[in-house]
């Protein structure tokens, strides 16, 4: 018998709620907490973490208020300087389509954020990481990198930052997040072929499974059970995929 699942990467939000003016995309749906808690019982997830979205005006507000409300949920915020609240485990960078991602201006945060043993959570392309995830590791922090890595879509981690990440999951700071398959436009075997290579780098204890819901951006039709199958289809041995629960289970929830 498997464990119940831990969902590392979710995204909670009403519609209600004012989108940034930046905002890339502007959601149809929403996914509030009210409705999420009831998904995770009826899919086997015991425990979820909500990442932090760059869409909403108020970005932090909903993510605080459920994280008191709800045990079972953690969350990371926006990078700002760090205020303890209950269930916040870390800051979230959202480097995707910044021309140049500089840390000069988050020395500060960083000193905090390895003051109270949080992590960043980081969305970046993958050929923008060894510079940013080596600055990030030189500060002192541990590193959650969103979104496989953000393989590219010809040559997977055979490439100088696939090099750059795989040597970061082997000094034991750096973590994976299995999430946003849907993402990449690939097959289900190469999906589960950058899944082996990330195990076959680090073990199951450097990697998270993530289901990104509510599927922003999605260009088809997602449930939630699509990514619950998605993970026992990339990873399929369910020895595995329980080790990566307790792996989750012991970095947000301990």
């Amino acid at each position: 018998m498997t464990l119940p699942l831990v969902d590392t990467h979710v995204h909670l939000f009403s519609k209600a709620l004012p989108l940034a003016a930046g905002a890339w995309t502007r959601p149809e749906g929403d996914l509030t907490t009210e409705a999420f808690l009831p998904m995770m019982d009826a899919h086997g997830v015991s425990h979820a973490v909500i990442s932090a979205m760059s869409l909403l005006d108020d970005r932090d507000a909903y993510t605080l208020a459920a994280l008191r409300a709800h045990p079972r949920l953690r969350g990371t915020v926006q990078p700002k300087l760090a205020q303890q609240s209950p269930g916040v485990v870390g800051v979230r960078f959202q480097w995707r389509r910044r021309t140049d991602p500089d840390l000069t201006g988050y020395r500060e945060l960083l000193r905090q954020v390895a003051e109270l043993d949080w992590h960043v959570e980081l969305n970046v392309e993958l050929a923008r990481l060894p510079l940013v995830l080596e600055s990030l590791l030189a500060a002192g922090v541990k590193v959650v990198v969103d979104h496989f890595g953000d393989p590219h879509p010809e040559t997977g981690y055979a490439n100088p930052g696939g090099t750059a990440l795989l040597r970061g999951l082997a000094t034991g700071r750096v973590w994976v997040k299995l999430s946003a398959g849907y993402r990449f436009r690939v097959s289900p075997a190469r999906l589960a072929g950058y899944a082996a290579t990330l195990l076959a780098a680090a073990g199951p204890e450097r990697l998270f499974w993530g289901s990104d819901a509510p599927f922003i951006g999605a260009r088809q039709p997602l449930t939630y059970q699509d990514a619950v199958n998605s993970f026992a289809t990339m990873v399929p041995d369910p020895v595995i995929r329980d080790r990566i629960t307790r792996t989750s289970l012991a970095f947000y929830f301990t």
